[in-house]
């Protein structure tokens, strides 16, 4: 009885002293060299980044590959009660202007299982069947400390021009990645250019994302992610799938984080840091397995 009574002391204890796993997906609009040694603007973001266990960074600009470094280094720096590690796609665009993924995550927390870069179609009719622009970069990871053990992410930047069709084709990178790691707990997350001008009416109705009700859009279609306060558009986008990460969502948690009223900042300061909010949710603790820890 009385071990009884110290458990549940102490998972009381451990439940309200522990947090969440916080992932969230940030379009940092052209980060390389330049706002790599802007000083300002490295601060702000490591404030953002440092909320976050685990961040998709999108247009990532720079093809020395310093200004990730950096950031991850100035990172750990700044938060010195966690250990940010990093996982980058290769260097992805049709044409010479070229962007990465960057996985930033707490290595103390998360471990990286697996990673795939989703395939360029090469040959004969590329030009008709290559729906991205830049392929997805997709992530297995492992989560002790969540309810959701083994989770997917799969990245994507969509290009404006292409957004619906490049949607509707992540159905088809979905598919692949249960076949190969026979795992549906996904997570799809990015600058979807999903909003406003890039998508109509009669668009989502061919988006497969959309249409299967397996797909939880977390995101909705009346958030506004943009930094500028003439727009009001949900341009990036929180999408997951699979009954136990479904599950393992802390109610009211995906949202934009404005970081320019958080942080008290201009709409010229916010801007200098990106055009576009980070966009986050929670994944519920698992008390069982922090518990164990604890004791």
């Amino acid at each position: 009885m009385r071990t009884a009574v110290l458990l549940f002391v102490v998972g009381l204890c451990v439940s309200n002293t522990t947090s969440s796993l916080k992932i969230c997906a940030f379009n940092v609009q052209s980060f390389g060299e330049s706002k790599a040694n802007n000083k300002k603007v490295m601060g702000i973001l490591l404030k953002i980044l440092s909320r976050c266990d685990l961040c998709l960074i999108q247009e990532v600009r720079d093809s020395k590959g310093a200004a990730i470094q950096d950031l991850v280094k100035d990172l750990n720096r700044f938060d010195k009660s966690n250990s940010y590690s990093y996982v980058e796609s290769e260097r992805l665009g049709r044409t010479t202007y070229k962007e990465q993924y960057v996985y930033i995550y707490r290595s103390n927390v998360l471990t990286v299982k697996e990673h795939y870069q989703y395939p360029k179609l090469e040959g004969e009719g590329t030009n008709e069947t290559d729906v991205f622009s830049r392929e997805p970069f997709i992530v297995r990871f492992h989560s002790p400390t969540t309810l959701v053990k083994d989770l997917v992410l799969i990245g994507q930047h969509t290009s404006p021009r292409s957004a619906m069709k490049e949607m509707n084709e992540l159905y088809t990178v979905f598919k692949g990645i249960y076949k190969k790691w026979k795992t549906d707990n996904v997570m799809i997350l990015g600058d979807l250019n999903a909003g406003c001008s890039y998508v109509t009416i009669k668009g989502w109705r061919a988006v497969r994302l959309r249409s299967d009700p397996n797909f939880r859009w977390l995101i909705g279609d009346e958030q506004d992610t943009t930094v500028r306060e003439k727009t009001h558009c949900a341009y990036d986008r929180i999408i997951v799938h699979g009954r136990e990460i479904i599950s393992s969502i802390v109610p009211g948690s995906a949202q934009p984080f404005n970081f320019k009223k958080n942080f008290h900042l201009t709409e010229e300061e916010a801007l200098a840091v990106s055009d576009h909010f980070p966009v986050e949710v929670d994944l519920k603790p698992n008390h069982r397995y922090l518990l164990r820890n604890e004791l």
